[in-house]
């Protein structure tokens, strides 16, 4: 599936490529509803669809990934929400093989993601993988999520890269497709980001299940 004599930079996103992103699904879908429902005395049916209106109203923008807005919005300590389940984070399968391997190779290893940095910390806390990689490069750090095109072309003033030989790997259409409209040449979804919900069949780029099927060769460091 990837020719690795064609890639030097490997972009890897973190939730629902390195991290299950049932973790994720799980606050915005249960507990964050339920703790608004109990705070607000509504039924958690109506606290649902009030943060689904006004959440899906952002989705995309930086906003959207900030901790700090969302507390703000919602009169709510989201940051010390999302530590009460922590104990849900965990690695996707072959993951932290995938990783090893490539910091063993002579490729660049970049972790680029929307998270805002209180999630990257309470993420890290749980399960450290940045010592696999080069850098760890955050959208909130850049003033631009990896949907919009002024990531890429910050990234590439901060860290250049060949688009040509780069690989990304993302559980997210839109920002493979916005890496590709970049000119990012190598682009791999994964089928199934949440472990407890059914693998996708319709996704619009190529897609593993695990990062078994792509393990890579190449010279080591």
């Amino acid at each position: 599936m990837i020719d690795w004599s064609c890639i030097d930079t490997v972009l890897l996103d973190m939730d629902g490529t390195l991290l299950d992103l049932h973790f994720d699904n799980f606050f915005w879908s249960e507990h964050l509803p339920r703790t608004y429902a109990l705070r607000h005395q509504i039924s958690k049916e109506e606290s649902s669809a009030y943060l689904y209106g006004e959440c899906g109203a952002e989705q995309g923008t930086l906003q959207w990934y900030s901790l700090d807005h969302w507390s703000q919005r919602l009169d709510l300590d989201i940051a010390a929400l999302k530590r009460e389940l922590q104990h849900m984070i965990s690695a996707r399968p072959f993951a932290i093989e995938f990783l090893t391997q490539l910091h063993h190779s002579h490729r660049d290893v970049v972790m680029v993601t929307n998270a805002h940095r209180k999630t990257l910390e309470i993420k890290m806390d749980n399960v450290n993988i940045t010592h696999w990689f080069d850098r760890v490069v955050v959208s909130h750090d850049l003033l631009a999520p990896k949907e919009e095109q002024d990531f890429w072309h910050r990234l590439q003033q901060l860290h250049p890269f060949d688009p040509s030989r780069t690989l990304l790997i993302d559980d997210t259409e839109q920002v493979l497709a916005s890496a590709q409209q970049y000119g990012i040449a190598h682009l791999l979804t994964l089928l199934q980001p949440d472990s407890q919900r059914q693998k996708r069949i319709d996704t619009r780029f190529r897609g593993i299940h695990h990062f078994d099927e792509i393990m890579p060769e190449g010279p080591q460091r």
